[in-house]
């Protein structure tokens, strides 16, 4: 018995076993109960054991057999990856490919990724969605996600890391000007404070500073999802705002805001790219995460 035919086998064995039955497995395959039945049998006695119990009703796996199948479940997933990698390589990508991303990061900097993408693969048409929500993309349908966090643990997603952005604290010129300096963290209560997420974490700032990190009570007089928005506000001396630096870093550098207790910032955060653990990693994909690395990582504004 040559090497292919024993996966063979074993796929014929498979699909035996989830079906439930020879005929069932057959119409699956494409092949004629005989040929079916005749490959379980050459692998059973390949094998030296019973694998199937059969009857005139039903095909149950015996106990050698359940754990059998368990093994080969894994083994042709990971036989059907390597096909597909080796076939990816040589094919040029096409297809649907779904994204989902943050709005202000997708508008901001993977809207004019995405367009390069197409250029280099015309082939592929894109549907790119824009929230500020976490997805899961399992349930959803989508090929890629895009988050500017820390992913949530997710058994069932894989995350590869694109790009570190600092997060810093600011505001604007005539915001400091008419309510004053910051010199300490606890004068944020006496401050007006823009907030980035939702109502459970908008009265507190977890901050980092000379003696470590400490969570930092905070004066909020507004708060937002979308940090676009609280730029805004920053920008028209509303408040002061700590946000990701891909969307301050601009107005930092033309001096339209400043930066307010420069011995303090929040962690980093990750941009990471998730998709499917089960999933092969098609050509379309690994392709986008690639320019998505080498676009993003080297953003001069991101580590300011």
């Amino acid at each position: 018995m040559v090497v292919m035919d024993k996966f063979e086998s074993i796929r014929a064995f498979v699909k035996v076993v989830e079906t439930s039955g020879f005929a069932a497995a057959a119409r699956k395959m494409g092949l004629s109960r005989s040929a079916v039945n005749k490959a379980v049998i050459n692998l059973e006695k390949n094998l030296g054991t019973q694998l199937l119990r059969r009857s005139t009703r039903q095909v149950t796996p015996t106990e050698a057999g359940i754990a059998f199948y368990e093994k080969c479940i894994y083994i042709l997933s990971e036989l059907d990856e390597a096909i597909s990698t080796v076939t990816d390589l040589q094919e040029k990508p096409t297809g649907n490919l779904r994204i989902n991303a943050p709005m202000s990061l997708g508008t901001l900097y993977i809207a004019g990724i995405v367009a390069e993408y197409m250029d280099s693969y015309p082939d592929v048409h894109v549907e790119l969605i824009l929230n500020d929500r976490f997805i899961d993309p399992i349930e959803e349908g989508f090929d890629l996600t895009i988050r500017a966090r820390n992913p949530q643990t997710i058994s069932s997603l894989m995350h590869q890391e694109i790009a570190i952005i600092k997060r810093i604290i600011c505001a604007s010129p005539g915001y400091l000007k008419t309510h004053g300096t910051v010199t300490k963290p606890a004068d944020l209560l006496k401050h007006r404070c823009l907030h980035y997420g939702y109502q459970e974490s908008g009265n507190h700032w977890r901050l980092i500073g000379p003696k470590g990190s400490r969570s930092t009570a905070i004066n909020c007089v507004m708060r937002s999802n979308n940090g676009e928005v609280l730029k805004t506000a920053a920008l028209n001396n509303q408040g002061i705002v700590l946000l990701p630096s891909f969307i301050i870093g601009e107005a930092l550098q033309q001096g339209q805001l400043h930066t307010v207790l420069p011995e303090y910032t929040a962690s980093d955060i990750a941009l990471c790219a998730l998709y499917p653990r089960h999933k092969h990693l098609s050509a379309k994909v690994r392709l986008l995460i690639e320019l998505l690395s080498e676009k993003l990582s080297g953003q001069p504004c991101w580590g300011m």
